[in-house]
């Protein structure tokens, strides 16, 4: 397989699957924590009307969907690239920050949980996924 298209491969197949591992955490969330009363979270709206009765609690389940995401986004975009590891592991680190920015600017959420959020489930989860993703790689 060429490079270029192996490495195109990667990206496409790593965001995917961090995707879909993201929007699972995400959908087992109130199975695991229970959610406030009268939170309706069958559209968009509705999620946004119930923030204000959400616990610290509550925020930690998409924290760890959008850290985790990101981290095997990258990991597999990169274990499976050819070559150009960093650049490699930079597309999905971008596009999953660019989706935890329109979550922010789409849902009033707490600003802590923002801040923490945009600082420590991208950049540092990325990072991570390329550390693991090169180990053993020349």
């Amino acid at each position: 397989m060429p490079p270029a298209l192996r490495n195109i491969l990667s990206v496409i197949s790593g965001f995917a699957i961090g995707s879909l591992l993201n929007v699972s955490l995400l959908g087992i969330n109130g199975s695991i924590i229970p959610l406030p009363e009268g939170v309706d979270l069958s559209y968009s709206e509705g999620l946004a009307k119930s923030m204000a009765l959400f616990q610290p609690i509550h925020f930690l389940a998409p924290f760890l969907a959008h850290a985790f995401g990101t981290l095997v986004a990258v990991w597999i975009a990169v274990r499976f690239a050819s070559g150009n590891y960093f650049g490699i592991a930079t597309i999905p680190c971008v596009l999953f920050m660019l989706g935890g920015i329109y979550s922010v600017y789409l849902l009033p959420a707490p600003a802590w949980f923002e801040t923490v959020d945009l600082l420590f489930a991208y950049v540092p989860m990325a990072w991570i996924g390329f550390k693991m993703g090169t180990w053993n790689k020349k």
